[in-house]
């Protein structure tokens, strides 16, 4: 009798919690559902958070409004970049661990007490530094996210930040001790790739918190009184072990959402495991050095460490981003010419489920990370170019390419992928749930290249209320930019009610959502159907669609890369 239920009614837990996910295939454990639940609900909070932000400072930024005083800007300026940029980012991450180990591996999630500890500890975290900022008065100041020493920043900041980055590394324990366990049984050494890539994730962002808490510690022991004074070059270096690691384990977790998601609702295959796995471990041991472009304008760095931080070892991480962005869409393309849909040059990807948001998401992603955030992040990484963007608009533009375009919409993809999955419910309504990722993707790409432009053509200065005009020798032209900053306020806005559209088709789905329990999710299926060996074996099939996409997006990488050393042979002219 109970295995005729369990057929009927494939989505119902057996007597040890564990369900058949009909999208998926995979037995699913309670104990990982209502985890990644906890953890994604969390950071959907957080995103309505910082999204109230993002309508304030980019009314203030579009100097046609003028919303914010300057000191009332940077406070939220500060909220806003630590709610979407931190808070938003990690809370999806720790879930995003769950799905890619436990979930992956069909096993239950361990060490469930110190789950729900690191949540409670995160949240605590974020709360603390969300109300030291804007309780922050003279003579301190809010601290943004880099809280440069001397600044005085409040010693609370200090304190609250360390505590939701403990809080974070005890909410991993969890998936470490999963693979821990899956290795020591396991008869064969290999884990899936999925599971890899979230693990490889997991190592980024322990070198990642350490290096925070060592900042912040030592920042805050200065602030107390422990000690005299700090030393900045060493502050800096170790914040930004923290400051651009968060990105890389932003960039590591969406690209292993990529690979999870585009096999279960595309029909994608892995093209080469081998290179995959290649790409993820030179990522382990490249990518963080990425954040030298932020120290290069420090004058305590040696011309040789520049050198190799923005040549060789920069090209590393750029080479292993460079084989995920061939291997996503080849293995679209492989896995659907598999399965005979569509044919010709780009039948495979104008056939796709475009109306699938979880699809559309995912691949809008893969899209504009590359070509706003990718190319332009290898750019600012050359030491010389980086002169011209490091303190300009040009960097607020390239890490919304990263992190608002690329990390946001695969994010939304996987939240929707989770509210008809894990929450079993029902978009409340498909053509908003459709809507959003096309909305997103559009009004955000906009509204960043304004902010990109702004910066690289005109100069615009980053972290203030409005155009500054009394630099001394600077000439910063309102007049010049206002048609940019009009387009950014218009698209910025737009981008903003999109968002708020996505809020309303998740949240709307799980109050009001039909219950989709025992049904059978067949508009998340990948069509044609999964192959038996689970998607990652490729037989003599031709990817010309994606060489062809590889040669267009090759083109506008060297075309950008020409454009801007182009532009910085303006900035000074040698006379006669």
């Amino acid at each position: 009798m109970l295995g005729t239920l369990r057929a009927l009614f494939g989505n119902e837990y057996d007597a040890e919690g564990y369900r058949s996910c009909s999208v998926t295939g995979l037995d699913v454990h309670r104990s990982v559902e209502e985890h990644v639940k906890l953890f994604g609900v969390t950071a959907v909070i957080a995103l309505v958070v910082g999204g109230s932000f993002a309508f304030t400072v980019a009314t203030t930024r579009w100097e046609l409004i003028g919303l914010l005083e300057p000191g009332d800007f940077y406070t939220h300026l500060s909220l806003h970049a630590w709610n979407l940029l931190i808070f938003w980012m990690v809370f999806m991450e720790i879930a995003v661990l769950y799905v890619g180990g436990p979930m992956v591996l069909g096993r239950r999630l361990p060490l469930t007490t110190l789950a729900k500890a690191g949540w409670a500890v995160m949240v605590a975290g974020a709360v603390g530094v969300n109300l030291s900022i804007w309780f922050t008065e003279a003579p301190e100041q809010a601290p943004l996210l880099t809280a440069y020493v001397p600044l005085p920043v409040s010693p609370w900041f200090y304190a609250t930040a360390i505590v939701f980055l403990l809080g974070a590394t005890v909410a991993a324990l969890p998936f470490f001790a999963a693979v821990w366990t899956e290795k020591r049984g396991a008869a064969t050494k290999t884990l899936p790739l999925v599971t890899f890539g979230a693990f490889v994730t997991g190592v980024i962002a322990v070198e990642a918190i350490l290096g925070g808490i060592a900042a912040f510690a030592y920042a805050l022991v200065w602030r107390v009184g422990l000690i005299e004074s700090v030393e900045v070059g060493i502050y800096r270096q170790l914040y930004w072990i923290v400051g651009h690691g968060t990105q890389q384990i932003n960039l590591l977790a969406m690209v292993t959402v990529w690979y999870f998601l585009t096999h279960v609702v595309g029909g994608a295959v892995v093209v080469s495991e081998k290179v995959s796995r290649s790409a993820f471990i030179l990522y382990l041991f490249f990518i963080n050095l990425g954040a030298a472009h932020h120290l290069l304008v420090d004058p305590g760095m040696s011309t040789g460490w520049r050198v190799w931080n923005t040549s060789y070892a920069f090209y590393g991480a750029a080479f292993a981003s460079m084989i995920h962005a061939f291997a996503i869409p080849a293995g679209i393309e492989a896995g659907r010419r598999q399965r005979g849909l569509g044919g010709g040059l780009f039948g495979w990807l104008t056939s796709a489920p475009w109306r699938n948001p979880v699809f559309s998401s995912v691949v809008f992603s893969v899209i504009l990370f590359g070509f706003l955030g990718g190319i332009t992040g290898v750019v600012m990484g050359q030491m010389q170019v980086n002169m011209t963007w490091h303190n300009t608009l040009a960097t607020v533009g390239h890490f919304h390419a990263t992190v608002a375009l690329g990390t946001t919409l695969t994010f939304m993809g996987l939240t929707l992928f989770v509210v008809k999955t894990m929450f079993r419910r029902e978009f409340v309504s498909d053509r908003l749930a459709s809507l959003v990722p096309y909305a997103y993707a559009g009004t955000m790409s906009v509204a960043t290249l304004m902010l990109m432009y702004a910066g690289i053509l005109y100069g615009v200065p980053r972290r203030t209320a409005e155009v500054v005009r009394n630099i001394p020798g600077t000439d910063f032209s309102l007049a010049a930019a206002s048609p940019l900053f009009a387009l950014f306020g218009v698209f910025a806005l737009l981008a903003i009610l999109s968002g708020i559209l996505f809020v309303v088709a998740t949240v709307g789905s799980l109050l009001f959502g039909a219950d989709n329990s025992g049904g059978d999710l067949t508009d998340l299926h990948a069509e044609g159907g999964l192959t038996p060996d689970g998607g990652t074996s490729v037989h003599a099939v031709e990817l010309r669609g994606t060489f062809v996409l590889c040669l267009v997006f090759m083109a506008a990488f060297v075309a950008a890369y020409v454009l801007n050393w182009y532009l910085l042979t303006q900035l000074w002219s040698i006379g006669a």
